[in-house]
Formats: C-alpha cells, structure tokens, sequence
C-alpha cells in the first residue's frame, strides 16, 4: 500500500510540475493547451496502469512468499525421513570425511576400509542427497582402484641356481632378462652376479610397469646365436 500512495503522490507532481513549466512558456493557444493536455493525460495514464501491475505483482509475491516453508523446518524434516536429527548428521558427516581421507591416503589394510565403507551404505543417512553420490559411487570407486603393491617374495637358493633362473620362474617375473632387478636388490649378498650359493636368501622385488615393458621389449627382441 505504502507503494501505491508513493506512486500516486508522484504522479501529480509530474502532472503540476508539467503545468507550470508550460504556464511559464510564452502563452499557448487553446488547441496547443488541449493538445498537451490530452498527451499528459494519456501519459497519466499509461503510469496508472504500470502502477496497478506493480501492485498486482506485489501481492503475487507477498502471497508467494506466505506459502514458502522456513528452509530449516525443511532440512528437518528432511533428516526426519531418515530417523536422523541433525547432531546425528553431523556425526556421520564426519565418520565420512574421515573414511573419506583414509581411501585416499590408502590406509591399509584395503579390506577395513572396505567394511568401514560397507557400514556407511548401510545407514540410512546415507541416502540424504549430501552423502548418496559419495558414498555410494564416488568412494566405492576409489576403493575398487585402489591396488595393492605386490608383496616382495624371499627366495632361498638352491644348487644350480643363477639370477638368470631365479627371475625367469613363473612365481617371480617369468622373464630371465630381469635378472638385474635382483641382483640390485641384493647388493649387499651378491658380489658377483655370476656367483650365488645355496642357502643364500635373496628378496625378489615386484617389477614396476616400466621394469616389465623394459625386459619384456629385451626378450622379444633377443635372437640367440646360430648353432654351429
């Protein structure tokens, strides 16, 4: 209402004001006064009009806005669906974000992380928007990626053993050319390559992807020599 009085206010100022500019012009004949009273009256108009839409739009909005619900009774009425009020969602906001950074850091060992993650999809928090994506997708992913280093293997040598051997067992890398990976790996027992001796104990490392696409490359391009 305050609204409308302003407007209404306003628009006889325009209208007076207008009237004296054009008393204070040099005098007018009677068709030009008519002329300009008619194009001020249809200006008063068209502002009457754009007034009663505003005023139409206000109540549109202050009746939309009467209807809306507080947004806080929404989120509690939200965790309420769950069973959950909003200390419990806090809590489990937490135990999320922590197991959250545990998957990341690869906290082992994997198969905790997976009951921990197992236990979360469990709760019916989890299903509030905030946490079903994460949980149920997202970290479920990081785990499924998540891969082990291979442990590194002990290997006692037996008589008539050599590195060459050793590496090309199926249980270690299948492939003699990686024979250097081992004897790098033990240094400090092995002083000659061409010489190991039984009951010596040498750890056999994991090969990285490099180390395999290296040897393998070696083994398929080696062409033994021709037999005399």
């Amino acid at each position: 209402m305050k609204l409308s009085k302003y407007l209404v206010y306003f628009l006889s100022l325009v209208f007076l004001l207008s009237l004296n500019s054009f008393a204070q012009e040099e005098e007018m004949t009677e068709e030009e006064w008519e002329a300009e009273m008619t194009r001020l009256n249809g200006k008063k108009q068209a502002l009457t009009s754009e007034m009663e839409t505003l005023n139409a739009d206000m109540e549109n909005l202050n009746a939309t806005k009467s209807g809306l619900q507080d947004p806080e009774q929404c989120i509690d009425e939200l965790y309420a669906m769950v069973g959950a009020t909003r200390k419990d969602v806090d809590n489990y906001r937490n135990a999320v974000n922590e197991l959250d950074g545990k998957i990341k850091r690869k906290e082992s060992p994997k198969a905790d992380r997976q009951a921990d993650l197992d236990a979360l999809k469990k709760n019916k928090i989890s299903a509030l928007p905030e946490f079903f994506d994460k949980v149920h997708n997202r970290m479920q992913k990081a785990l499924d990626d998540w891969m082990d280093a291979p442990p590194v293997i002990s290997y006692t040598v037996v008589k008539g053993d050599h590195l060459w051997g050793i590496a090309r067992k199926k249980e270690h890398y299948g492939n003699g050319f990686a024979w250097p990976v081992i004897y790098n790996a033990n240094r400090d027992k092995i002083k000659n390559p061409d010489l190991i001796y039984p009951n010596q104990t040498f750890s056999i490392p994991p090969l990285t992807q490099e180390e395999k696409d290296k040897y393998e490359k070696l083994r398929a391009n080696y062409k033994p020599a021709p037999v005399q």
